[in-house]
């Protein structure tokens, strides 16, 4: 029986894949003496004469794998593209971090210096009142 369902399932170990005795004996290992002698004969006769019991056929089975190769490889391929893409985004992310962090130790350094300069001018800087600072 595991023989005859390989077969029907389209996936067979030592044969072609068709559904024939000869197939499902060699499938299994026996004899046809020995197949045509057990109960599992008539099971797979009604089945295999049963209008409605539907085998896949090997070519459609290799089309099937064909088909989910190639979607394979187009996802695979879409992935890629798209790490690239993230590692791409990443880089310009770093490099606009290494810039602004420049930028901020030039406005820190100004900022002091300014700072120094306050201390150095002494009592010539006065403090602007809110309504001078905001008049033109």
């Amino acid at each position: 029986m595991e023989a005859f369902e390989r077969l029907m399932h389209g996936l067979p170990e030592l044969t072609d894949g068709k559904i024939t005795v000869v197939n499902v004996c060699t499938e299994a290992g026996v004899s046809r003496a020995s197949y045509y002698r057990s109960p599992v004969a008539q099971a797979v006769k009604e089945i295999l004469e049963a209008p409605q019991t539907r085998r896949p056929e090997p070519e459609e089975l290799r089309a099937e794998v064909s088909r989910l190769k190639k979607a394979e490889r187009e996802l695979r391929s879409a992935h890629a593209g798209e790490v690239r893409e993230l590692k791409d985004t990443l880089a310009t992310y770093a490099n606009q971090i290494q810039v602004l962090t420049l930028r901020t130790v030039e406005l820190e350094e100004d900022n002091a210096r300014l700072i120094a300069q306050l201390r150095q001018a002494g009592g010539n800087v006065t403090t602007l009142s809110e309504r001078e600072a905001v008049t033109p």
